[in-house]
């Protein structure tokens, strides 16, 4: 397939871009198609070549149609729900729709709870596509709106853990020294690293934002450091990276988990001096820069398996910041619910819960965190008008068959009651296929836990290694089927 770049003219410039991810020509070609009048469409048939797409894009699309199966395992959603995170990874703004005949509810729920906005079964309407894509494009630019105000920024949230971190803001806001957020992906980091330097005195000064996992490893060092004419093939000019522009305000390095390793050092020593160079240039050039870092990894657990530097790491994190999971905050999750129906009052229709549906929000952990509430709350106030919406119509919403912070208190159980009662309450319940299901799953996490290695994970499951790989061999067939 050929690689569509980015067209320059004046037309595609007015279009929004899409990125359409499908192995199939065929289905690539007549989307294509049908979208171009609207649409710059960007394709790619696999995961790797989307990932290459993007890093070729100075601003990342707007949309994404992506399939779930993709290769190198076309008959499982494995690499489509990893293109998902990637996706969101490149920009936690992008709206991405999946658009797959792996139309299973259990890999809708759990598209749906890793941040897609949209599921839909093949073969789609083209104008059931047409209008979900102008749907979510609209809600897009609602929050866009929202975001470019210049108020304050709003941190939702009376519960404990919040108050806690609206002091560390504080705190923090106006110290000369880094910070290092952490948290799970969909928490809210990026709008923390907003509060803190409007916390600070330099809340007139630029406030910039550099994506570490947006940008090729071979154009970050040009990006953050800026480069000199002719320094590299296409450098037809000077240019100032984002340590310049970003004279003395704040630098914000989203995702720094994914800097490669050589770049870590020049990172690091800017921290420490306040010194760099531009690439191809030997004069260096002073940073007064506030530089605040955020991540989904687990920094000190990369350093420990060599993928971080450790005087980096101690470097960045003198002052940290651990934005908690949606899990963690008690009832803030009907705060969060007013919160984003006021946001989109004018796009959405209005509705309330029922008491049943009530306890279920609340008692829901919501594993995609604010980006899947979000998310739901949009669906729920699309699908109904001025409602009172039920438990069913609510857990139908919901990704209840892996929801594993609600495990029982009491019990040792691996999953919790409500999810049990649902199951069993859902009028198709096999115990049977329950069961595999899970043994799937174990296995797969384990799996991933060990890198593939099958002597580890056998070992780990406490099953002989035959028949590991005939359990595994087995699933998979029936996967194809």
């Amino acid at each position: 397939m050929v690689e569509q770049l980015p067209r320059t003219t004046a037309e595609s410039a007015q279009k929004v871009s899409l990125l359409l991810v499908d192995d199939d020509p065929l289905i690539s070609e007549s989307l294509g198609f049908l979208l171009k009048k609207h649409y710059q469409v960007l394709s790619a048939e696999s995961r790797n070549h989307a990932k290459k797409i993007l890093s070729t894009l100075e601003h990342p699309p707007e949309l994404a149609l992506v399939d779930l199966g993709l290769p190198p395992y076309p008959h499982r959603p494995d690499e489509g729900f990893a293109l998902i995170q990637d996706l969101l990874a490149h920009d936690p703004q992008m709206k991405i729709l999946v658009l797959s005949g792996q139309s299973e509810e259990s890999n809708m729920q759990h598209a749906l709870t890793l941040g897609a906005v949209d599921f839909i079964p093949k073969p789609a309407d083209p104008i059931l596509l047409q209008t979900r894509l102008q749907h979510h494009l609209m809600l897009q630019q609602v929050e866009r709106k929202q975001e470019n105000k210049n108020d304050a920024v709003e941190i939702i949230g009376d519960s404990a853990v919040m108050q806690v971190l609206r002091q560390q803001i504080e705190q923090f806001g106006d110290s000369i020294f880094p910070v290092l957020i952490e948290g799970e992906s969909g928490t809210g980091k990026e709008l923390i690293a907003k509060a803190l330097h409007q916390h600070s005195s330099r809340k007139n000064k630029p406030y910039l934002v550099i994506n570490c996992a947006a940008i090729a490893p071979e154009l970050l060092e040009a990006q953050l450091f800026g480069h000199i004419k002719g320094a590299f093939t296409g450098a037809n000019k000077d240019h100032k990276g984002f340590f310049q522009e970003a004279s003395d305000g704040t630098l914000f390095l989203d995702e720094v988990g994914e800097l490669p390793y050589d770049l870590q050092a020049k990172l690091l020593r800017v921290l420490e001096s306040g010194e760099f160079y531009r690439v191809g240039e030997t004069q260096c050039i002073k940073s007064k820069a506030r530089v605040i870092a955020a991540t989904n990894k687990t920094l000190n657990d990369e350093v420990k398996n060599g993928q971080f530097r450790s005087d980096l790491f101690h470097r960045l994190s003198i002052l940290k910041i651990q934005v908690p999971a949606l899990h963690e905050r008690e009832r803030d999750n009907v705060l969060l619910l007013q919160y984003f129906q006021n946001l989109y009052s004018g796009s959405i229709n209005n509705f309330n819960l029922d008491e049943e549906a009530k306890t279920l929000w609340m008692n829901y952990s919501f594993p995609g965190n604010v980006r899947e509430l979000r998310n739901i709350v949009i669906r729920l106030g699309t699908k109904y008008s001025d409602t009172s919406i039920n438990y069913k119509q609510l857990a139908n919403e919901l990704e209840m068959d892996f929801d594993s912070q609600k495990l029982s208190e009491k019990n040792d159980h691996a999953f919790s009651d409500i999810w049990i009662k649902e199951k069993i309450n859902s009028g198709d319940f096999k115990l049977d296929k329950t069961l595999q299901e899970l043994e799937n799953h174990f296995i797969e996490v384990a799996m991933d836990m060990y890198e593939g290695n099958l002597s580890k994970v056998s070992k780990a499951l406490h099953i002989n290694r035959t028949t590991l790989y005939s359990r595994m061999h087995k699933n998979d067939e029936k996967g194809k089927s």
